[in-house]
């Protein structure tokens, strides 16, 4: 035999020997999936060029058929197109989970067939107003099931009783893998499914870690297509990342027909449950729950709840009337100006956009005169809550000057009204509701724009002031 030959017969038997220890095949593809917005490349980049984010390629295994692949039942029989007006809705009405602020946000109740993203930060109460919501459901005799892949089912039970939330209607099952779910499913027939949490779902057909991108999007296609096909209401409990969005895919957001954002402060005990995506209800509802030892106990009316520790004739603090949907809220502005000690002051703003302040402040500085580029000024929204509408504009402008000039705004007095870069005040939305409201609460007087005054009804017990500019108002409350 020649040396030729001999080479070429040990490397035939080397390369067929391969599989049996383990080394991958040629067949096998993998891929490089970034986890923050699930942009795929051939090979890893240290940078994603898509959302920018460095470090972020994790190397996946692709499935032959695709990671999105969805297996067809041979049973179900090919989607048709028909025409709109010949649909029939069978049920239209929507299931209460006697939650009253949950429901509203939800746009009255849960709609047949929905896919809901709830997220929100870890121990913040995601799963404590899930286990209550299935709870109100399973009293009204529905049938429903709890999937956690985070918790056994012996400390779903112990939570459960801490709560108060034991019902023989609710089925829990401590469950990752994604088939063996929607077996679960098809086998019990539940009328609402919980996911706790949907980055700990799995499916063997990828190789890739529960929680990544691929996963992730697998998962939710799978839910989704069970709940639009046997029109069973399902709730993904999702995590989120540092930045306070949902950990995973934008994808994922799209792909849901509600997102819900539970937000707070684990050491306050109020939440607010605020939805940011509805396609079946207003995106502008929330939701204000208190955190007790049984669990999270709905505020019935938060403004009182906002309003019950505010300090008497304190200079700096003003109330704004601010409209949640279709709910007026009562918020206290505080505001804290002091001489600063560096070269550039600070700015530092909870519960408002920052540069709207800074904005407001520059046109203090150039309409009003007050030299306000010395001082640090520090605000704060009173109870954890976050106000963004423009219609708080002249409170925010009332709690600065009130801090600044150190003379307190009367106590009965509610201030609306957005302000323009040239210092008028211009009109804002609903301002018969938000006056009503501030009446119902005690409040005896209000300061808002001279145009919203010309187009509102006589009203007793409040006496209402418009005004047109910021020094006219500056002057009106002080």
């Amino acid at each position: 035999m020649l040396p030729g030959e001999a080479s070429h017969a040990t490397f035939t038997i080397y390369y067929h020997r391969q599989p049996e220890f383990g080394i991958v095949k040629k067949s096998t593809k993998t891929i490089f999936t970034c986890q923050s917005c699930g942009y795929q490349a051939p090979k890893w980049m240290g940078k994603c060029p898509d959302c920018g984010g460095w470090d972020s390629f994790v190397e996946e295994r692709q499935a032959a058929s695709g990671p999105l692949a969805v297996k067809r039942d041979a049973a179900v029989a090919p989607s048709t197109p028909v025409p709109i007006d010949s649909i029939e809705i069978e049920n239209d009405q929507r299931l209460l989970t006697t939650i009253q602020e949950f429901d509203r946000v939800l746009g009255g109740g849960i709609v047949a067939g929905t896919l809901i993203l709830i997220g929100g930060d870890p121990g913040i109460g995601k799963s404590t107003l899930m286990l209550q919501a299935l709870y109100g459901l399973a009293g009204q005799g529905r049938k429903v099931l709890y999937v956690s892949g985070e918790e056994s089912i012996r400390q779903i039970r112990l939570r459960s009783k801490r709560l108060g939330s034991v019902s023989a209607n609710i089925l829990v099952v401590s469950e990752v893998e994604v088939d063996s779910i929607l077996a679960m499913i098809a086998a019990t027939h539940p009328e609402v499914v919980v996911i706790d949490s949907i980055q700990t779902m799995f499916s063997g057909e990828l190789g890739s870690a529960p929680g990544s991108v691929s996963q992730v999007r697998e998962a939710t296609v799978r839910l989704m297509l069970m709940a639009k096909r046997s029109g069973i209401p399902t709730f993904l409990v999702g995590h989120v990342t540092k930045d306070g969005a949902i950990a995973g895919p934008k994808l994922l957001e799209h792909m849901v027909d509600t997102v819900l954002y539970f937000e707070g402060d684990r050491n306050h005990i109020f939440r607010v449950l605020r939805a940011v995506k509805n396609r079946f209800g207003s995106t502008n509802e929330i939701g204000v729950f208190e955190m007790k030892d049984k669990g999270l106990d709905e505020v019935a009316n938060p403004s009182a709840v906002f309003l019950s520790e505010r300090p008497a004739s304190a200079a700096g603090s003003v109330v704004a009337a601010s409209m949640e949907g279709t709910r007026p809220i009562l918020v206290e502005l505080q505001a804290l100006t002091s001489g600063t000690s560096f070269g550039t002051p600070r700015r530092t703003i909870l519960g408002l956009d920052a540069n709207r302040v800074a904005l407001l402040a520059a046109v203090m500085e150039k309409k009003v005169g007050m030299h306000l580029m010395g001082y640090d000024i520090f605000m704060n929204v009173a109870g954890g809550v976050k106000v963004v509408e423009p219609a708080v504009d002249l409170a925010i402008v009332g709690a600065i000057a009130s801090s600044f000039l150190d003379k307190p705004v009367p106590g009965q007095t509610v201030v609306i009204g957005e302000i323009g870069l040239t210092g008028e005040v211009r009109a804002i939305g609903q301002a018969e509701q938000r006056i009503l409201e501030a009446r119902k609460m005690g409040f005896t007087r209000c300061v808002l724009p001279h145009s919203n005054l010309r187009r509102l009804p006589a009203m007793e017990g409040i006496d209402i002031a418009g005004v047109s500019s910021v020094s006219e108002a500056i002057e009106n409350l002080f």
